[in-house]
């Protein structure tokens, strides 16, 4: 399995050179590590619609599509002198095997998922601030992640250098009075419409962190979330215009007795 893997896996990258070869495609050679950025989302979004759907078979394909983005970004960079794509999975396995020194090398077997994502996270954090003084713990951390997913991420980061609450409880808290600043600026008769951005802006931030503690990661919740949403509306929609009446004429208590028959019927 590993030998067919690994002749796909060339072929691949053959076939990428070719294409970006003088007589390869026009498309293909037009292409700049900018104009790609758009290609590896819209893939990123597909391989995690696959994931949120269960659907293996198009996560198979979707997957293949994934790794033809990396590929053809290793090609641009390869072509410009830069590094090639040998290059680049030869970083990813040496990392792999230096933070895994429980699987790979003389240090006891971590007991948990989470101490092995501990002693991950701490050895993160060393290699950012070990060999430059200039980086941070949070360096790195891309400013085009979704914010919600950021706020994770940074979150994941600082609790791995110790700063974090103690339990999930700790963080209900912090959003418990989170949620009571916003309240008190809502509650001014003059808003102060940039405080409210702040207070909200921290509420966001406390959910992400307390998402991360009960080990969900918030991008999927909420993306279920919004999925969940969709599809009662679609059917709320669906029963009032089959009473031949429109949303905006049903009155606000009507549609909230028929969201709740939903929701009941959506329940086992």
């Amino acid at each position: 399995m590993s030998l067919d893997a690994a002749k796909q896996f060339q072929r691949l990258v053959e076939i990428v050179a070719a294409l970006r070869a003088p007589a390869g495609c026009p498309w293909d050679r037009e292409q700049t590590l900018e104009s790609l950025r758009a290609f590896v989302l819209e893939e990123t979004y597909e391989v995690l619609h696959a994931i949120d759907t269960r659907d293996r078979r198009a996560l198979s394909h979707e997957i293949g599509d994934f790794i033809f983005e990396g590929v053809l970004l290793a090609q641009v960079c390869a072509e410009d002198g830069d590094f090639t794509i040998a290059d680049a999975l030869g970083a990813i396995v040496d990392k792999l095997v230096r933070r895994h020194p429980h699987v790979f090398g003389a240090v006891p077997r971590a007991a948990t998922a989470g101490e092995a994502l501990g002693r991950w996270e701490e050895m993160k954090a060393h290699e950012r601030t070990g060999d430059d003084a200039h980086r941070t713990v949070l360096s790195g951390i891309p400013r085009t992640l979704p914010s919600l997913l950021r706020a994770y991420v940074m979150g994941t980061r600082a609790a791995a250098v110790g700063f974090d609450w103690t339990g999930a409880s700790d963080v209900l808290a912090k959003i418990e009075e989170e949620v009571a600043e916003l309240r008190e600026v809502l509650a001014q008769d003059r808003r102060d419409s940039g405080r409210a951005e702040e207070e909200l802006g921290d509420v966001l931030f406390a959910i992400a962190n307390l998402a991360r503690k009960l080990g969900i990661e918030p991008e999927a919740a909420l993306r279920r979330a919004n999925d969940k949403f969709v599809r009662r509306f679609d059917e709320l929609e669906r029963r009032v215009t089959a009473r031949g009446a429109s949303l905006p004429q049903t009155t606000l208590a009507d549609l909230e007795r028929e969201w709740s028959d939903i929701k009941d019927a959506e329940t086992p």
